[in-house]
């Protein structure tokens, strides 16, 4: 068992894709004794380490399996929430696709926060230290000596290559790299870039930052299967985290700073249980109010992807690398400022617990394949509620999706587009016939839209950056009417980025360093 410090400079709450990053980069940039809580176990399993089998994490001991509550704008339906609970958290479970987001993402949060460090310009630079891209070279915009190998999957399984095609044929334009100058447009489409390195090996966040960094740093401590509990404050300043090891309560005292990387849940839960948040939910619970922060716990949002659009091979084809080897990004709207849609190619049929059934679609992967609508700019905005004041009282997440009558539109726009691509001259020698949705319209087709719409995974926002009397912490990261405690995880992001989540969580690990170091 690992030796428990009494007392350490930092303590890093959360190893997942951000905590990580920001864990190693304070043992590797300083002298400072950092210590990295993580509740879930050890990430060296075949199912996370083998990217073809990683969908075999989603509900397992590696996932907190949260979920979202009924409402009606998904028939009354609970969305599954997964989330890592695992060293790598999302990195370690995810479908490993390394999407960096838009330009208009990252200047929109320099707004927001006054801060021209999260400007797309500024951005670029942290991703240029992050990368090992093996993919096509691009020096401007590309790295190629960072911890994080990327890459494009090797003999990508044959209808991506006809799905690309078909979206050029519908006015996408394709592109060789999906996170280069196709970022700073309108959209593309492509074949992902993945985090993938030695054949089918995952790159997670653990294996990149924290495992190397422990071999070579004794001034890193990690310790897994250790759930926090709340914070410890002397006044209004941060002191001290305390938390569950086996099976035992412990308290750590943090000399410098304390920092939450908990996740879009587990971050506003911690502080809110701690004191930190709305005073009306605090007092409702019996918890004294530290700090009224209205934002704790607003804001949440989430991408949304349908499950989905699906046709019968004509030749069965097993899946292969990541099973998600091809996507586009696009607006639903031409007059949009920024791509609003990012359907995914699901190596199977991919059906929700209501579309499922009823299409009878078939459960063996190599009958069929689906071209799944996502939604990446959602306008719904959804909230956590807490049940009690303890660590073992579950959050209520009110995720609200497809609340906002525009995010409706948009997927609607978005079935009819992976309809029209899929059923294309193109995909005839990989499509024996559709089997979802086929040909609906009006409130037939709204309602397969509610029935089949879940998460993309992504939960972010609910402990956001910025200025505004909603805001949790400033551009530096750091809390309102606190002293000691920052937040580095999704929950930052005062928007969610356009894509897949996991490559700005690892930009906001880095900043965060570099904000806590003075390197910024």
């Amino acid at each position: 068992m690992t030796e428990i410090p009494k007392q350490v400079d930092y303590i890093v709450c959360g190893g997942g894709t951000s905590g990580c990053a920001l864990a190693a980069r304070l043992a590797q940039w300083s002298d400072a004794n950092v210590l990295l809580l993580e509740a879930g176990g050890d990430e060296r399993v075949p199912a996370v380490e083998d990217s073809r089998i990683w969908m075999k994490n989603i509900g397992s001991e590696r996932d907190w399996n949260f979920a979202a509550e009924p409402h009606p704008s998904l028939n009354d339906r609970r969305a599954p929430l997964p989330m890592g609970k695992v060293l790598g958290g999302g990195s370690s479970i995810n479908g490993l696709v390394w999407a960096r987001g838009h330009r208009n993402d990252f200047d929109d949060w320099a707004r927001e926060t006054g801060d021209a460090g999260w400007s797309y310009d500024s951005v670029v630079e942290v991703y240029k230290r992050i990368e090992n891209w093996l993919g096509p070279p691009n020096p401007a915009l590309r790295g190629s000596n960072g911890p994080v190998s990327i890459t494009l999957p090797a003999d990508p399984v044959p209808v991506a290559s006809a799905l690309v095609a078909a979206a050029q044929d519908t006015g996408i334009p394709a592109v060789e790299d999906l996170n280069g100058e196709a970022m700073e447009g309108p959209g593309a489409c492509g074949i992902p870039n993945v985090t993938v390195r030695d054949g089918h090996k995952r790159v997670s966040m653990a294996s990149a930052y924290i495992r190397p960094t422990m071999k070579i740093r004794p001034n890193l401590t990690v310790l897994l299967n250790a759930e926090v509990d709340h914070i410890h404050f002397d006044g209004t300043r941060a002191t001290a985290v305390a938390f569950r090891y086996s099976g035992q309560d412990h308290v750590v005292r943090a000399d410098c700073e304390i920092i939450l990387s908990m996740g879009a849940i587990n971050t506003p839960r911690v502080l809110m249980q701690s004191g930190i948040g709305d005073e009306r939910q605090l007092s409702r619970h019996g918890i004294p109010v530290l700090q009224h922060l209205p934002g704790v716990g607003q804001n949440f949002q989430d991408h949304i992807l349908l499950a989905g659009c699906v046709w019968e091979y004509v030749t069965p084809e097993p899946p292969r690398n990541n099973s998600a080897e091809f996507t586009f990004f696009w607006k639903s709207d031409s007059a949009l400022p920024t791509p609003d849609i990012q359907p995914v190619l699901e190596e199977c049929a991919f059906g929700s617990e209501v579309t499922g059934p009823h299409y009878g679609l078939p459960t063996d992967p190599e009958k069929a394949w689906t071209l799944a609508p996502g939604l990446v700019r959602p306008k719904s905005r959804g909230y956590l509620e807490l049940t009690g004041p303890t660590r073992n009282d579950p959050v209520q997440v009110h995720a609200n999706f497809l609340s906002d009558p525009a995010d409706m539109k948009a997927l609607t726009y978005c079935v009819e587009l992976c309809r029209e691509i899929g059923n294309s001259s193109a995909l005839k020698p990989f499509a024996a016939r559709e089997l979802m949705p086929g040909a609906l319209h009006g409130d037939a087709l709204a309602q397969f839209v509610r029935n089949a719409a879940g998460t993309y995974f992504h939960q972010t926002c609910t402990a956001k950056m910025g200025n505004d009397e909603m805001s949790v912490v400033n551009g530096a990261l750091q809390v309102y009417g606190i002293t000691g405690l920052r937040i580095a995880d999704g929950s930052v992001m005062p928007s969610i980025t356009t894509g897949n989540t996991m490559a700005p969580c690892v930009v906001i690990g880095e900043r965060a360093a570099d904000l806590i170091l003075g390197r910024a």
